[in-house]
């Protein structure tokens, strides 16, 4: 189906757009600590786990360090959200878009 000139514009400037915000996103690098530095979670963009350290000696309580590790994971993915968040309305502020949908 053929569109109408300016659709067809809208829709290559849309293309290119998700492009560059998939390319953004993708060098999200994000680092969360937990159990005061004892667990540390980094992660990429796309919520993916690239680097865990953990403290030799919170490995004596394994409940413990399973709750560190969570904490640290899910403070990795809030940091994570919020960076693209904030890298998404950069990039998207000259829109128009109504506040919140990015």
């Amino acid at each position: 189906m053929k569109l109408p000139g300016n659709m067809q514009s809208m829709m290559k400037q849309a293309q290119e757009m998700q492009r560059r915000m998939q390319e953004e996103v993708a060098q999200i690098r994000v680092e969360a600590s937990a159990g005061g530095g004892m667990v540390s979670i980094k992660m990429d963009g796309h919520k993916n786990v690239v680097g865990v350290k953990i403290d030799p000696e919170a490995a004596g309580d394994v409940e413990m360090l399973q709750d560190m590790v969570m904490a640290a994971c899910n403070e990795a993915a809030k940091r994570a959200d919020d960076e693209a968040r904030n890298r998404m309305g950069g990039m998207l502020g000259g829109m128009g878009l109504p506040p919140g949908m990015f």
